[in-house]
């Protein structure tokens, strides 16, 4: 049996981690044989292989990134000459003499490995995103990683206010889920935390900063970059979209930095962390978890059990339909408000 391996969308600390742990269990123990995907979708809509083997994983357990190469390339959207990316995928596999597919990826790239499944391509998905918005899953790798680098910043950011008598605003990533903002907030002791599933009043921010600095202490303002005004819409880097209908946002964290100095009449700096909270060496609660993801996925090709993520539950490792994974995000619920008891706009 040859299975193929990809990595779409973003990259994530513990794709290697995944990658390593499907092809030394899938070769070691069920005899399989492998072929990675350049590139994300890009590559089995090109035939863009390279060989994946024991010898070509090892050393890459403690890599960030991914060896594979990622790219947010939409087959859906590319007609290929008159004929769908589907169909040019599903004749590159047959052609490559691929009998299955484990596509690791977030919401677009398990979206695209759903439509493949329907129709007929034996795929496995593994969830990777840093923003843990997939709802079958209680946690993506790569999370905890993007949680504690945003929080060291955070930590460190607090002197430096305190020094200058400053409002420090850090953004972090979140498109439509707040969790790297709620939780690096938490853990490095932020005062204001603001999420996309909660529009803020710039006005209560403001008074909320006004009254920190009344304390002779600097306030901490964490924002995620979906985050947004009730009267306002998503702060946007420019119209530009990507092949999955994406606004490039940006621009929310310099927004409330303008503001706050303009309304407090208090110095206000933004710090914006962006592709840092990607890059890097994983955690151990990251490694651990993508280890066992890819030690899952290639379980289930071996099962022929396709059409499904693997997923964390608990503490147990389970398989949930493709369709199900990518039905809804997992968005922060009102309850962890109340019991955050901090400041939300």
């Amino acid at each position: 049996m040859r299975v193929g391996v990809l990595t779409g969308g973003g990259d994530c600390p513990g794709l290697n981690a995944v990658i390593r742990a499907v092809v030394r269990k899938g070769v070691q123990e069920y005899g399989l044989e492998f072929v990675g995907f350049r590139d994300g979708w890009r590559g089995p809509l090109e035939g863009d292989t390279v060989p994946l083997d024991v010898q070509a994983v090892r050393g890459i357990l403690p890599r960030g990134g991914t060896i594979l190469g990622s790219s947010r390339t939409n087959p859906l959207k590319n007609p290929g000459g008159g004929r769908n990316g589907i169909e040019r995928i599903k004749d590159n596999l047959a052609g490559l003499g691929v009998d299955a597919l484990i596509a690791i990826g977030g919401e677009d790239t398990l979206g695209v490995a759903t439509r493949l499944g329907e129709q007929g391509v034996p795929v496995v998905g593994v969830p990777k995103t840093i923003d843990n918005d997939l709802s079958s899953t209680d946690y993506t790798f790569g999370f905890d990683t993007a949680v504690n680098i945003a929080m060291e910043a955070i930590d460190r950011l607090h002197t430096t206010a305190e020094s200058h008598h400053r409002a420090l605003i850090v953004e972090v990533m979140g498109r439509h889920a707040g969790w790297i903002a709620l939780h690096a907030g938490l853990a490095g002791g932020a005062n204001v935390i603001l999420i996309p599933e909660r529009p803020f009043d710039i006005e209560r921010v403001c008074a909320y900063v006004q009254h920190r600095f009344q304390t002779r202490f600097a306030p901490i303002v964490v924002v995620a970059e979906g985050a947004h005004p009730v009267s306002e819409d998503l702060a946007t880097a420019g119209e530009q979209l990507d092949s999955f209908g994406h606004v490039r946002l940006g621009g929310v964290g310099q927004m409330l930095a303008d503001e706050i100095e303009k309304r407090t009449g208090k110095e206000a700096r933004c710090t914006v962390l962006g592709h840092i909270q990607r890059g890097g060496t994983p955690t151990a609660f990251d490694r651990v978890l993508a280890t066992r993801f890819g030690v899952h996925a290639v379980q289930a090709v071996h099962d022929e059990a396709f059409g499904v993520m693997v997923a964390l539950r608990g503490t147990d490792i389970i398989r949930v339909p493709l369709a199900d994974a990518t039905s809804q995000l997992k968005l922060v619920p009102p309850q962890r408000y109340a019991e955050a008891e901090v400041f939300f706009g």
